[in-house]
């Protein structure tokens, strides 16, 4: 990752295209025209949920929820699928997990983000009016369930149960910032990374469940490796919230990390097998900072018209 170098603060984005520039300059001015947060204190909240149970596991999540508040924090991730746990046999088996938006898990969640005033993200297995199901996650804050993402980029079996989502990340403002959503694999690739850090993200937030893979002795997980690239490359800060406990027969990485806009990890980054909370304080703000030199923007220095074919394949 780059070091840390003298950056200049230019909320209109010298240099970058018109339609960079605007967003950026949106986000600048809802920061400033907004009660003031000079830092936001975010948890993630690394749990073992339980496979088919999620009464369980609202529960599990409340408690998690409570406890990070008591500590400070202000924005609490919670890992991919939080609502029903992960390795399903079936469509069958996720089918009887999955809930609507305003079913029991999500709307839980939207009361603790009331209660508390805070910013809930959380994965949950979402069943639809159409007979689908997505592997989805939820954005609520004070004010009630601000989005649900869906899961575009579907990892090993979960086409058997899944269907893909096809909307772009969703970038939602708050009262601590701009905060991005997307889901596990999703982090591995650098265009969908890229769009809601052009739209104007602080922060991204991204359950996960990273299953364990051997490597070799004294590395750290090449997941946490790639969320720091992405973080650097972007200017922005990001949250991931990994699970912990085996699930017949599958172990996770417990690689929970939040990392800054240089791509470092300010907390977690270190493969863990027990639950635990991983909080950061982050001074958002510093995500409008695209500058990496005085005369270098990580936004304004893009040549769209020669990346044609990273999008088309051709």
């Amino acid at each position: 990752m780059r070091s840390a170098s003298p950056r200049r603060h230019d909320a209109t984005g010298s240099g970058l295209t018109t339609p960079v520039a605007a967003i950026l300059a949106r986000a600048y001015d809802q920061l400033v025209t907004s009660p003031v947060v000079t830092s936001t204190v975010v948890a993630c909240c690394q749990l073992i949920p339980e496979l088919g149970n999620p009464a369980a596991n609202r529960e599990l999540a409340a408690f998690a929820v409570h406890d990070a508040v008591t500590l400070g924090a202000s924005v609490v991730v919670l890992p991919e699928l939080m609502s029903s746990g992960y390795v399903f046999e079936s469509q069958a088996e996720a089918k009887a997990s999955a809930e609507p938006p305003d079913g029991p898990t999500v709307s839980a969640w939207a009361r603790l983000a009331a209660e508390h005033d805070v910013v809930i993200v959380g994965g949950f297995c979402e069943a639809t009016a159409r007979d689908e199901i997505f592997n989805s996650a939820a954005l609520v804050d004070a004010s009630g369930l601000r989005c649900v993402y869906r899961k575009a980029h579907l990892w090993d079996a979960e086409p058997q149960w899944f269907a893909a989502g096809s909307a772009p990340p969703p970038v939602v403002p708050t009262r601590f910032g701009q905060v991005g959503v997307m889901i596990c694999y999703d982090l591995e690739f650098p265009e969908w990374v890229r769009l809601p850090a052009l739209d104007g993200a602080q922060l991204l937030c991204a359950p996960v469940n990273w299953p364990a893979y051997p490597r070799p002795a004294g590395e750290r997980p090449s997941e946490v490796v790639r969320v720091q690239a992405d973080a650097a490359v972007n200017r922005m800060f990001i949250a991931v919230c990994d699970r912990a406990g085996p699930e017949r027969g599958v172990h996770w990485v417990g690689g929970t990390v939040i990392v800054d806009p240089d791509g470092w990890p300010l907390a977690g980054g270190t493969a863990s097998d027990q639950p635990a909370t991983v909080m950061a304080e982050c001074t958002l703000s510093k995500a409008l900072e695209k500058a990496t030199s005085p005369n270098n923007d990580v936004h304004g220095d893009r040549r769209p018209e020669l990346y044609g074919r990273v999008a088309t394949g051709r």
